[in-house]
């Protein structure tokens, strides 16, 4: 009995120590990019938590994984993916002990919307790590940010 009882706190542990829970999730986050920019969808899609929400650039995209699937699909279809290339991500394990939540933000780099930012929520499933929320946001230099707005304020119908 005692040796059983071992075995399964063996188990569970080394279940729960396999790795460094920031640096699997950060690997989620990467073949998340390298998916997206060969258009797998199907790679890219189960990165996700069936109720992941996208959020991106615009007021209007508070995307279910659903919306979002419907929106990327017929891109990926053509073999139209985007590339963001990562850099200087920051990622912290929440406290607690199930050791289970992964908070994120990084800088992005697009060929066309230069220097981006990601930030978001992984969470570890019975599958691995999943993301449950990206956001992509567009970085405004602060000594810029009245001359962008006033962009978007011409034309708030956009």
């Amino acid at each position: 009995m005692i040796a059983l009882l071992a075995a399964l706190v063996l188990s569970a542990s080394s279940t729960q120590t396999a790795g460094d829970p920031v640096v699997e999730a950060g690997a989620v986050l990467d073949r998340m990019h390298a998916a997206a920019s060969r258009a797998d969808g199907d790679a890219y899609f189960d990165l996700f938590t069936p109720d992941a929400r996208f959020i991106g650039t615009d007021a209007s995209e508070r995307w279910s994984l659903a919306e979002f699937r419907a929106y990327a699909t017929p891109y990926f279809s053509q073999g139209k993916g985007w590339t963001y290339r990562p850099h200087d991500r920051v990622a912290t394990l929440a406290p607690g002990d199930c050791r289970c939540i992964v908070w994120f933000d990084e800088l992005l780099d697009n060929d066309a919307y230069g220097l981006t930012r990601g930030s978001g929520v992984l969470r570890l499933t019975h599958d691995g790590w999943k993301i449950e929320q990206y956001v992509l946001s567009f970085t405004v230099p602060n000594d810029k940010a009245k001359s962008v707005v006033g962009l978007i304020a011409q034309d708030p119908a956009d």
